[in-house]
């Protein structure tokens, strides 16, 4: 049984730390927590203990005082569907996915998962599929007309998101998956040239730091808003013509400053690279290579302000033939082997795959990334520099399903969500 402690000392290579250096307690018992039999519980406790651990340290770098790091896993896991639990006011906000968004059987026997939460992603899977109306049944029907390979790179064509369900048998062979396993989980690269920066004075391990956020949905934000939490300056900087879910933005956005640009104007464009300029921290989760025609490289702005930290987040990581393809946590579900062994063990109302009941992939990889940054801050205030912090859902969930299974036999009767009690504390 994998222990919140084994798990972070499995991230804890990527920091370059002989040892933690701070004592971490963990509480609140073992996976499962929620019904899937994957270790989300443990997942969620070790990735913010990290992001506990880095923050420590920044904070003993000022002071000279070592803190504890403690984590409860019931809560970590709890962390992991934040936005479920929100409220604004005294009303509870709403949570659905778009309706078509799904898993669909297909004519050779198999599922394929259409990711339509985004207006733009919605467009492409219709026009793919030739429908007319956003309707499950409309949907249901042509997607039955096709072979889910063949769907699955016709909706990556055409500049949508989704995938073909596969077995976790499958996805070991996947040229993408051997990829992903000759990554580490995280990177922390130098990659320019920069005098020492020592924290800026404050009360708070972050406090001084300036993050510019670009990220989007859930792990990119999530990531900044933990930076936000240790006391960095955050804005998050979006646009007129993108779509906003709601609930998530409102979920990650506690304690970001909030902006409007368009990057496709270049008198904006330059706003941004200005305010770059200014930042200690730039945050963003486009494709590998989309943004370099914008010269916004992690080249570029080390060479634009010297002593960045670039944080790069992309779907499926930088190596492999799947590095420039989109994706979102349950894209990664999909294709890995997770949705359909949830479905096997936990089947819904309809048959077929099934997704876990939380977005574990997403958040974790939100509080990995806060990490890195904080790591690599800790590192520039030391020996100067330029760094590089790039991570994937994809690596993330290669290392949350290496953490194992819990066994079938302790899954009976698993709660599906928390006490009243558990969730006013």
């Amino acid at each position: 049984m994998t222990t919140p402690v084994e798990a972070l000392n499995r991230i804890l290579p990527a920091t370059g730390w002989s040892d933690s250096g701070t004592p971490v307690t963990f509480t609140g018992g073992l996976d499962p927590v929620v019904p899937t039999p994957f270790k989300v519980g443990v997942a969620g406790a070790a990735t913010i203990a990290a992001a506990g651990l880095a923050a420590a340290k920044l904070w003993e770098m000022r002071t000279g005082r070592r803190q504890q790091v403690a984590v409860d896993v019931r809560q970590a896991t709890a962390s992991l569907r934040s936005g479920t639990y929100m409220k604004l006011g005294d009303g509870a906000l709403a949570h659905a996915r778009h309706g078509i968004m799904g898993t669909y059987p297909t004519k050779d026997g198999r599922w394929s998962y259409l990711h339509t939460n985004f207006p733009n992603h919605r467009a492409a899977a219709l026009k793919v599929l030739g429908v007319t109306e956003e309707s499950r049944a409309a949907v249901t029907k042509a997607v039955s007309t096709w072979k889910a390979q063949d769907l699955e790179e016709a909706i990556i064509a055409g500049k949508g998101a989704g995938g073909m369900v596969r077995s976790a048998e499958e996805w070991k062979t996947h040229p993408q998956a051997a990829a992903i396993a000759a990554l580490p989980l995280m990177e922390i690269v130098k990659i320019g040239e920069a005098p020492a920066e020592p924290l800026p004075k404050g009360d708070r391990p972050l406090s001084g730091i300036k993050v510019v956020d670009i990220t989007r949905v859930l792990a990119g934000p999530t990531g900044a808003r933990t930076l936000a939490e240790h006391g960095a300056e955050v804005m998050k900087i979006t646009a007129s013509h993108l779509p906003n879910l709601g609930y998530q933005e409102w979920d990650t956005g506690h304690g970001k400053l909030s902006a409007q640009l368009d990057l496709r104007d270049p008198a904006q464009l330059e706003t941004l690279r200005g305010l770059i300029q200014q930042a200690d921290v730039f945050s963003q989760g486009y494709r590998p290579g989309t943004l370099g025609s914008r010269g916004l490289s992690p080249e570029e702005l080390a060479k634009l302000r010297p002593g960045l930290v670039y944080v790069s987040l992309s779907a499926f990581g930088h190596k492999g033939p799947w590095a420039s393809r989109r994706g979102f946590d349950t894209v990664v579900q999909t294709v890995s082997g997770i949705t359909q062994r949830q479905g096997d063990l936990f089947p819904g109302k309809e048959p077929g795959p099934q997704f876990y009941p939380l977005s574990a992939i997403d958040y974790c990889t939100g509080y990995l990334m806060a990490m890195g940054a904080m790591v690599a801050l800790a590192r520039r205030a030391q020996e100067g520099g330029s760094w590089l912090v790039r991570i994937s859902p994809a690596q993330v969930g290669k290392w949350v399903v290496d953490l194992g299974e819990v066994p079938e036999n302790a899954l009976k009767g698993v709660p599906a969500d928390f006490t009243a009690d558990e969730l006013e504390r």
